[in-house]
């Protein structure tokens, strides 16, 4: 999912935290307004937004299924033993 946001927030030239909030705000605007007056929903769109970052991903994670399985192979098959 984070992939297919990421990908369209480059085509569209905003980054990907900006797609996500824009997404889950249409989604969720209708409840907000009618549960939230306008300072409470400030208040939670700050709230939310504390939470958005960077995700950095090491070589040997990727996004794609084919590293997935691969890492969940290694991971399966290792007896985690220390050496």
């Amino acid at each position: 999912m984070f992939a297919a946001i990421q990908r369209q927030a480059q085509t569209i030239g905003i980054s990907p935290e900006q797609l996500a909030a824009t997404l889950l705000e249409r989604q969720f605007t209708q409840a907000f307004k009618l549960l939230l007056d306008k300072a409470q929903r400030n208040a939670a769109r700050a709230r939310f937004e504390r939470h958005f970052g960077t995700l950095e991903l090491n070589d040997s994670v990727g996004v794609d299924n084919e590293s997935i399985d691969a890492e969940l192979v290694r991971e399966y098959a290792s007896t985690h033993e220390e050496e």
